[in-house]
């Protein structure tokens, strides 16, 4: 059954190609959301992370964080700093933020055969709701099986994880911030062991139209992070890991000492 639906999608050949980021392990391919849709057409699970350089600094402040980037099955360059990492260590590679990575696949989610089941969990009240309805119209076929907004209050957890764990959705989309969600999605991937799960960060506020992506400009030009900041100026002091990040990269790059994680 299986492998009638992978027919559905054209053969490719990529591979992931291993690289390291401050000793963090990132994967490079030519098409990203292609390799994901072969997983979930072979009903194969993985965790997705995007990285940028705000979350490989985390990742050195907290150990678990590391440890889940280096059990996710991709990690895949997501912000502009990354892309500076690999130009310095004579690598070009194409930035893949994580909010295009996601409205790809909900694109595409209804071209092979039966839908996707897609769940949406995190943001505020109501707006994982709104998220799922402007998807409904954008892609009229779509299967959004459900939504959850991130304020889960504890004593009404086991009743959301057994939902969860009934539906099966195919495509999971976690909002809970970095890194909230890729710990949340790695203590719970088990309940859906053959689902793909993604940590979307802010992608349902954009979706929802409570916040805005930066103009086209700033993301070309990788200067995202400063419209960001523009928006939330209380942003500021996480910002401070940007400059951190980029005299880390250069230092490693010379000396190779003084890596993030070296598990």
């Amino acid at each position: 059954m299986c492998e009638d639906r992978v027919s559905n999608i054209p053969y490719s050949s990529d591979i992931l190609q291993p690289v390291s980021v401050l000793g963090l392990p990132m994967h490079l391919a030519q098409d990203y959301p292609h390799w994901i849709m072969h997983r979930l057409e072979q009903g194969l699970g993985c965790h997705v992370i995007t990285l940028n350089a705000e979350m490989t600094m985390q990742a050195e402040e907290t150990p678990v964080l590391a440890h889940i980037i280096h059990q996710a099955e991709l990690v895949i360059p997501d912000g502009s700093g990354i892309v500076f990492y690999m130009r310095i260590h004579g690598k070009r590679v194409q930035r893949m933020p994580g909010i295009e990575l996601a409205q790809t696949l909900l694109e595409r989610s209804t071209q092979f055969g039966e839908p996707w089941s897609i769940f949406f969990f995190g943001g505020a009240p109501g707006v994982a709701d709104t998220a799922a309805e402007h998807w409904q119209k954008k892609v009229p076929e779509i299967s959004i099986v459900g939504t959850q907004n991130g304020y889960l209050q504890p004593e009404n957890e086991r009743e959301f994880l057994d939902r969860l764990k009934m539906l099966q959705p195919r495509l999971i989309y976690v909002g809970l911030g970095v890194p909230r969600q890729e710990l949340w999605i790695s203590q719970h991937r088990h309940i859906c062991p053959n689902s793909v799960w993604i940590g979307v960060g802010g992608s349902f506020d954009v979706w929802a139209g409570t916040k805005e992506r930066a103009p086209q400009w700033f993301c070309d030009n990788h200067l995202e992070w400063l419209y960001r900041l523009y928006q939330e100026p209380w942003r500021w002091k996480r910002m401070m890991a940007l400059p951190k990040f980029a005299a880390r990269a250069i230092v490693y790059r010379l000396t190779k000492r003084n890596p993030v994680s070296e598990l």
